[in-house]
């Protein structure tokens, strides 16, 4: 009798842990899910001129083992050396709560990576692909999440500035563009004028998130012809 009860009271616990298993693996499964990049952390970014992270992603994305990126991108290769997840999560370079103190609470020389460690690699000056554009180029943000905006703010690094030697300060930009709100909209598009500039520079843009105290800054490297 004894044997018999042993017997039925493994069946039952056999019976209880396979279901048990089967939520475990499907919790687990769910979390790899939300953790995939690009998921559960689609925000936004500048595409057009393309930042500096979107460009490295957008390049070399899908082929970013290729030994010949070393030679023929040396800035994405470091970048993709330093941390792969910077141009993966290209759309989750965001600050929380700065208030709009955007200079107070961003050094110098940390700008492009919005004074996150992790995007460090983005503040390391010389030879980004750069995008060409005239005095008069348009702005396009891709916004997944659709927040919105209350404001961009859109800086050209001045005249004499090196983007190839130097780090970019905030005493390196001229503040060309200020906008008023947009809705939110997954796809956000505006035009900027300027004058004076030739050459290689760097676009630095602030993105004030409408649905939270969000800040998003990125660099973009053009070329103005």
């Amino acid at each position: 009798m004894r044997s018999q009860f042993d017997q039925s009271t493994r069946r039952s616990r056999s019976a209880f842990r396979q279901p048990v298993r089967a939520l475990v693996l499907l919790v687990a499964l769910l979390a790899g899910i939300m953790t995939v990049p690009g998921t559960a952390l689609a925000h936004g970014t500048v595409v057009s001129p393309a930042t500096r992270a979107y460009q490295c992603w957008q390049a070399w994305g899908n082929n970013h083992t290729n030994p010949a990126m070393q030679q023929q991108d040396p800035m994405c290769y470091q970048a993709f050396q330093a941390n792969p997840d910077t141009m993966w999560n290209w759309m989750s370079a965001l600050r929380d709560g700065l208030g709009a103190q955007f200079q107070a609470r961003t050094p110098d020389g940390q700008l492009c990576s919005n004074g996150l460690s992790r995007n460090n690699s983005l503040n390391t000056p010389g030879a980004w692909k750069t995008t060409p554009i005239s005095n008069n180029f348009t702005v396009r943000l891709q916004d997944q999440a659709s927040h919105g905006a209350d404001y961009f703010r859109v800086y050209v690094s001045k005249n004499g500035f090196n983007p190839t030697t130097q780090r970019l300060g905030w005493g390196n930009l001229d503040l060309v563009a200020t906008t008023g709100r947009y809705a939110p909209a997954q796809s956000i598009s505006f035009n900027v004028s300027t004058s004076g500039y030739t050459g290689q520079h760097i676009v630095f843009i602030i993105w004030q998130a409408s649905h939270l105290d969000q800040a998003y800054m990125w660099c973009s490297d053009v070329t103005f012809s």
